[in-house]
């Protein structure tokens, strides 16, 4: 079925029904639902690369993500899920483009051969060149996390300071003195990966303010190095009693790690940090922790990129997070053998 067959049944000319679905040229409102029901009789949808052709536009979004290495971490996936579900609700597809550095040659065939109409950045560093080329380009782009020059983008973020700083407040508040830090792997924070930098910053700093006695650990994204991670910390200070973590793929590693240290959850250790919800509840005792809202944050970009799409000369717009912690059954009060006080009041460890 064509546009020729539906303007010979609706009585009008071609060019009559292409303003219809153009919306280029005015058209009566009879004329239109003349065409319309003609359509629907016949379930007509235009062909999107004849569409394409015609006003400029692919209805298609990209979206960039890093290569994954072994395994993507469950919020990367949720995170994916969310964009590609967003999307939908605008009429838009959603392109995937695994792609490190601008150089890569995915990332060059999406922008050369515009593939899409927009693009969406997950991981971004500090000092990211693909954001760089982006702008450079005029190519309207969202990005999942701020850049050291966060001012001039468009971008929906985690403030990971901020929730790193809360979960060290938090461990201090139940007594704990002496607390680790489990970061992402060691060559995303050295790339200037955004979360695993201003993670580090956040828990350095109120480690600092509450006087803490702390190590930090960089950790593969997966459980058999979050074990090994665990097994470190208990060597390198026995009488740690807590760690915060970014790590949500290592996590389950840590939890085996205390368990068989013969660490008890939270009796002799207390677990909380950064991670999706849905993986914070799969664990036993189920995680305290600020709860990454993927699913929020896929759609905050979905709906930044569309605008930017509709409206090109708007200014730029970001949404920075921070979500609250999520009270649950993995952290509590340093108990006096372990060498901690015991503060006035006791968590609320209802899951």
């Amino acid at each position: 079925m064509n546009i020729g067959e539906i303007a010979k049944r609706a009585g009008v000319s071609r060019s009559t029904v292409s303003y219809a679905l153009s919306g280029k040229r005015p058209v009566s409102d009879d004329t239109r639902l003349k065409i319309q029901r003609v359509i629907d009789e016949l379930g007509y949808r235009p062909n999107a690369s004849a569409r394409a052709l015609a006003n400029g536009r692919t209805s298609t979004i990209g979206l960039v993500f890093p290569p994954a290495g072994n395994h993507y971490t469950g919020m990367q996936l949720d995170f994916i899920g969310s964009v590609v579900e967003a999307a939908a609700a605008y009429d838009y597809d959603v392109l995937l483009s695994p792609s490190g550095v601008d150089s890569d040659r995915s990332f060059q065939r999406l922008l050369g051969e515009r593939r899409v109409d927009g693009a969406i950045l997950m991981e971004i560093r500090l000092e990211d060149d693909r954001v760089d080329h982006l702008d450079a380009l005029d190519f309207p782009s969202v990005a999942i996390g701020r850049t050291a020059q966060p001012e001039r983008g468009w971008w929906v973020g985690l403030d990971h300071t901020a929730l790193a700083e809360a979960c060290v407040h938090h461990l201090a508040d139940l007594g704990h003195r002496r607390v680790a830090f489990v970061n992402r792997p060691e060559q995303l924070l050295r790339a200037g990966y955004e979360s695993a930098q201003r993670g580090l910053d956040g828990f350095t700093k109120a480690a600092a303010e509450r006087g803490l006695t702390v190590r930090t650990y960089c950790c593969g994204d997966d459980a058999a190095s979050g074990q090994a991670c665990l097994e470190r910390i208990l060597y390198d200070d026995p009488a740690t009693t807590g760690l915060v973590t970014l790590n949500e793929a290592a996590l389950g590693g840590l939890y085996r790690g205390l368990t068989q240290a013969g660490r008890h959850v939270p009796r002799d250790f207390s677990v909380t940090g950064v991670v999706a919800g849905r993986w914070a509840e799969t664990v036993t005792p189920q995680l305290t922790a600020a709860d990454v809202p993927a699913a929020e944050m896929g759609r905050l970009a979905v709906d930044l990129l569309v605008e930017r799409l509709d409206h090109p000369d708007a200014p730029p717009r970001h949404r920075l997070l921070a979500p609250p912690i999520s009270l649950r059954s993995s952290t509590g009060p340093v108990g006096p053998s372990l060498g901690g006080a015991v503060p006035d009041a006791g968590l609320d460890t209802t899951p």
